[in-house]
């Protein structure tokens, strides 16, 4: 088993935003997330799933989270990334 740390973005019309997260399950958590059962800060959104990091370890992919989260300039640049 694998876990993965992640970065959704919105893709309501009007409203940009991004939210880093990890997981063991990529497709269930975009799926609560965008059935308002994810986040509180993710809900009445719709997301898209724009950068997805695999680790061995839950621990890894938290700590990688906890640096996405803090990291503005990272995140910025998968956005710049993805919209290419």
């Amino acid at each position: 088993m694998f876990f993965y740390a992640y970065m959704l973005k919105s893709i309501d019309s009007g409203f940009s935003k991004t939210y880093v997260g990890y997981t063991k399950d990529i497709k269930s958590r975009l799926n609560k997330h965008n059935n308002n059962k994810g986040a509180r800060s993710t809900k009445g959104h719709k997301w898209i799933l724009i950068y997805k990091k695999r680790f061995k370890t839950k621990s890894e992919a938290m700590s990688f989270e906890y640096k996405l989260k803090k990291n503005r300039k990272q995140r910025k640049l998968i956005l710049q990334n993805f919209n290419k």
